[in-house]
């Protein structure tokens, strides 16, 4: 045989069949589509210099004999970004009771024991988190419901505030809350000590109520009376940062109202919705019969939300798909958009650390709720007993850093969306009882390698592609 010399020589590359013809990439983190032709002349070297395949080739850093260095460095750096950072999302759990009963959860407003973060705990959790490299740190409060904790919130939001006058982080501060709690007072303190709030809609009120199920009445009431309070207040000051926002979890339930769901998101002026899959990862694992799905089901959603988004914007308003815009930013952009499930290592330790009510430390919120189902695998330590230079060199934090490489994740290495991939160790391990597992097994890379097919092909056309670029516009 004889051997591939000259400019047209490919590089190392990876490539995948997708219908007709075929997506490639390569180290540079371009991907494109090639025909069957246009695929047989470039695996064997002869595409015709100056050509316009030879163009496309070269620019996507994929002839070893055009190949731009510097561009490749500056693309890699960019993906990988986050790596070198230190964690800066920090979650503290503040309470493992709820008043909410929802089909995915196992937070209730029983439970065995006192279940309430101390004030000591919180205020060393946020010392903890200060202690972290990264000049951008977010500190999450969580539960349960936070709110339930009302005054460790408080005291932990002002100690985190007073320690960084000196530190001064990039800091950012927000609860995840349901919002049944809320009244004027708390509405009042949040609103003017800057803490942002998140909640969970999942849709209308139908499909929300079912979903996430309270006695005190219509849960989706009360979320949407809430988030219409913050949204005046945050254009009241003109602070774009202080808008709230609300994440769906998409269940069985869900899977037959893509546009209704999208279209709810529209109606709060929320400004976009973030479509993710449900996990089955802790208490979810346990009723996954009930609620869970193929990932084809979940693909098949999203491919028909997305459209709908789609819809809006080409009607004129903008109207984000987070996810898309995720998944956009690595391809288009060459950036680590800091959505810690998609790096290489993932952001479990390196990018976040979960801090449970009682001190002990996690290396991801996932992990947390492995350990709620009764095992500790991905413990880091304690607040109370361990450095933060102890708890980034757990066990548990390198494990994870090491199985979530995709240099070590054999099916990974060649996949066409490598550059951009990444893989939840908690995932596999709830799914196969490993952190490395086979990563074609459990679901995730069939999820992963949908979205990445649905919105590569978005950026194939042109007025999708320009809907996607204004997203991506700060």
């Amino acid at each position: 045989m004889k051997q591939r010399t000259g400019p047209a020589e490919p590089f190392d590359f990876r490539f995948e069949k997708d219908g007709g013809g075929y997506i490639v990439s390569g180290p540079a983190g371009y991907a494109l589509r090639l025909t069957g032709g246009e695929f047989s002349a470039f695996k064997s070297g002869r595409a015709k210099e100056g050509s316009a395949l030879f163009k496309k080739l070269a620019a996507a850093g994929l002839l070893k004999g055009r190949l731009d260095l510097e561009d490749v460095s500056d693309r890699t750096g960019g993906l990988s970004a986050g790596a070198f950072e230190g964690p800066g999302l920090h979650i503290l759990v503040l309470t493992l009771k709820c008043n909410h009963a929802c089909v995915y959860c196992r937070a209730t407003s029983g439970g065995a024991g006192d279940t309430g973060m101390s004030r000591a705990t919180a205020l060393k959790s946020v010392e903890t988190a200060f202690r972290s490299p990264n000049k951008k740190l977010s500190i999450e409060f969580q539960g349960g419901e936070a709110l339930l904790n009302w005054p460790v919130l408080k005291d932990a939001v002002r100690h985190a505030k007073k320690l960084n006058l000196k530190a001064g982080r990039d800091l950012t501060l927000s609860v995840v809350t349901n919002l049944s709690l809320m009244d004027e007072k708390k509405f009042a303190f949040l609103v003017n000590e800057g803490v942002s709030v998140c909640t969970s809609l999942d849709g209308p009120a139908a499909i929300h109520d079912a979903n996430r199920r309270w006695s005190g009445g219509s849960s989706h009431a009360k979320a949407a009376h809430w988030l219409k309070r913050f949204q005046a207040a945050a254009a009241k000051d003109g602070r774009k940062d202080a808008l709230p926002s609300a994440l769906m979890t998409t269940t069985r339930l869900s899977l037959g109202s893509p546009r209704a769901i999208v279209d709810e998101y529209r109606a709060l002026k929320l400004g976009g919705i973030f479509l993710r899959p449900l996990s089955p990862i802790g208490y979810a694992a346990g009723v996954w019969p009930e609620i869970g799905y193929a990932p084809e089901a979940f693909l098949k959603f999203y491919r028909a939300a997305v459209a709908r988004v789609m819809e809006i914007n080409l009607g004129g308003e903008r109207f984000v798909e987070r996810n898309a815009a995720l998944l956009a930013a690595k391809m288009l952009r060459g950036e680590d958009p800091n959505f810690l499930d998609l790096r290489s290592p993932c952001g479990a330790g390196i990018g976040q650390l979960a801090y449970n009510y009682d001190g002990d430390v996690y290396t991801c919120d996932e992990g947390r709720m492995v350990a709620a189902c009764g095992d500790d695998f991905f413990r880091l330590g304690s607040v109370h007993k361990n450095s933060f230079e102890e708890l980034m060199t757990a066990p548990a934090a390198r494990v994870c850093a090491m199985a979530s490489c995709l240099e070590n994740q054999p099916c990974c290495a060649r996949c066409v969306f490598k550059p951009f991939c990444g893989v939840c160790p908690v995932h596999n391990y709830s799914t196969q009882g490993t952190p490395w597992g086979d990563i074609r097994s459990g679901g995730w890379c069939a999820l992963q390698k949908g979205m990445f097919k649905t919105v590569f092909g978005l950026l194939e056309i042109r007025k999708t592609r320009k809907v996607i670029e204004g997203w991506l516009q700060k």
